[in-house]
């Protein structure tokens, strides 16, 4: 019979197509049919919207009951001026902040270190050195009615710290403060890189923050698993799939080590993915990340409440898909990436601002960013109906190859004796770091096109605002701290930096401690520089 024709004598209409492959390397047939069904038990591998396995949703009435939350990311310069944006954006209708730490904070040093000079309160992020700071970065916010997401890691226990002391000082229940810290230490060995302490402390400490959180603050999420800097670095999205889950189950295993009951704490766990550009292959991993989560925390680890199976996560569009050509061309980006990700269910969506290749977003496309999520939202039809792609035989057949390919990475990762013995040899740096290689090989040659950056590029010259920090900010924040530290009483800040030190050296939970020193006054970068005398700092190895 010739090859290019079906049993039946016709002729095979898809003979001869070039092959398309997806940006995970799998290869895309022309079309797919009923076929991909022909294994599944529909209650047992699909289920319900907020029915286990949670593949199509993990509510039950999802965008129909609730809107997803409006996250916008903000945050440039001092708090003061912070601040300012948070209520402009609130007022536009976003219903959740997210904030960024200036680079300075991120490594854990006070505005006044002289290893922050030239950074304070820039690279899109706002300077924390002191629970004054958070006063006026969150000044005139009912705490109990927004959410707050702090984009903070290896400095989560003290920021976490200064967020409940203020909720002290401002008489907000503590079990009503909703939001989350991202406080995920093991995507930054694995791929952003801003550690400070090698990886058992650094575990030891999102382990005190979920125990702390799961007794106190039942409504914040004390840690949100991170896939979108896996991916930003360079992984495939069934990398940022399989690392992140394995991430996941290792905060599981640890805290149960510790002596945590899984029904109390999973329910708080949260995920972070990024939506690229491929609209169907964001709508698979996230159909694939939740059957995955829910059959393991229920079969492997035997988590008895269904809250607890729930994979919940927050979306960011693909910052590194933006061109700096061309750039309204990052517009309609944006907004695919946006649509995919509540085609796929998200919990909370942040939509980036189509300049940011070239700056921090102004005013103007900050709140471009905000209406594609309320245009979306309302004028779209996206949210008339729970799980509108169901029973697509595309979505399907992705959805169960995605999620054969994460189990094979699983089982590499444990031949290997598990996910931080991966970090230590270098496997996950190593594997990002190829998958970027290929990605760039595949923009130049022009198998991969972007539009405007290497296909349909024009000649133009492309005027932007650029959204500055005061030039005399750092000058200014320097002196205030030097203001605040005066007035403290450096009895008690020695007594509190022996408390820190004491509680490290024990391993009780660091965070009552924490708060304590805070509100007595105690730094950021101090109270980092207790913890490195304790723990030491880690050092990577270099990896080829």
């Amino acid at each position: 019979m010739n090859h290019n024709e079906h049993e039946d004598g016709k002729v095979d209409p898809y003979a001869g197509l070039d092959p398309v492959v997806n940006m995970s390397g799998l290869e895309i047939e022309p079309l797919y049919g009923p076929d991909v069904f022909e294994e599944t038990d529909f209650a047992r591998d699909m289920g319900r919207p907020g029915e286990y396995p949670f593949v199509r949703g993990v509510y039950p009435t999802m965008y129909r009951g609730r809107p997803w939350t409006i996250r916008q990311l903000m945050s440039l310069g001092p708090p003061q001026e912070c601040n300012q944006r948070i209520h402009h954006l609130v007022n536009m209708g976003a219903t959740g902040i997210s904030l960024c730490l200036d680079m300075p904070t991120i490594m854990g040093r006070d505005s006044d270190d002289p290893m922050a000079e030239g950074e304070v309160g820039r690279c899109g992020g706002v300077a924390i050195d002191t629970i004054q700071d958070m006063r006026d970065l969150l000044a005139g916010l009912d705490l109990s009615k927004i959410s707050i997401n702090f984009v903070s890691n290896s400095q989560s226990t003290v920021i976490l710290a200064m967020f409940c002391a203020l909720g002290l000082e401002l008489g907000t229940d503590w079990e009503l403060l909703s939001g989350t810290m991202q406080n995920d230490i093991l995507k930054e060995y694995q791929a952003q890189k801003s550690y400070y302490f090698p990886p058992e402390p650094s575990v030891r400490l999102i382990l005190d923050t979920i125990a702390f959180c799961t007794r106190n603050l039942p409504k914040f999420n004390p840690i949100s698993i991170s896939g979108y800097h896996l991916a930003s670095a360079g992984a495939t999205p069934i990398q940022e799939l399989a690392f992140t889950l394995s991430n996941g189950f290792y905060y599981v295993e640890k805290a149960i080590e510790a002596g945590l009951d899984i029904d109390e704490f999973a329910p708080r766990l949260s995920f972070f993915f990024k939506a690229h550009n491929d609209f169907f292959e964001n709508v698979a991993k996230f159909r694939a990340a939740r059957r995955i989560w829910a059959r393991t925390m229920k079969e492997k680890f035997g988590a008895r409440n269904p809250a607890s199976w729930r994979f919940r996560v927050h979306t960011q569009t693909s910052g590194s898909s933006l061109t700096a050509q061309q750039m309204e061309n990052n517009i309609i980006r944006t907004t695919v990436q946006a649509l995919s990700a509540v085609m796929a269910g998200t919990q909370s969506l942040h939509t980036n601002a189509h300049d940011e290749a070239l700056s921090i977003p102004t005013e103007r496309s900050e709140k471009l960013a905000l209406r594609t999520q309320q245009i979306l939202l309302y004028e779209s039809g996206a949210a008339s109906t729970i799980d509108p792609l169901a029973g697509s035989y595309y979505v399907e057949a992705l959805t169960q190859r995605m999620e054969a390919e994460c189990e094979d990475i699983f089982r590499t990762i444990a031949d290997m004796g598990g996910v931080v013995a991966g970090i230590e040899k270098g496997y996950f740096q190593r594997e990002i770091a190829e998958s970027a290689f290929r990605y760039q090989e595949s923009l130049e040659r022009g198998e991969r096109v972007v539009v405007g950056l290497n296909r349909y590029v024009e000649e133009e010259e492309t005027e932007i605002q650029l959204r500055e920090v005061d030039p005399d900010f750092e000058k200014n924040k320097i002196a205030a701290l030097k203001a605040f530290k005066e007035q403290r009483d450096p009895e008690q800040i020695r007594k509190r930096a022996e408390e820190l030190r004491s509680v490290c050296e024990s391993g009780e939970n660091v965070m009552p401690v924490l708060i304590r020193a805070v509100q007595e006054g105690m730094t950021l970068g101090e109270s980092v520089a207790q913890m490195k005398d304790v723990f030491g700092v880690y050092r990577e190895q270099a990896i080829f």
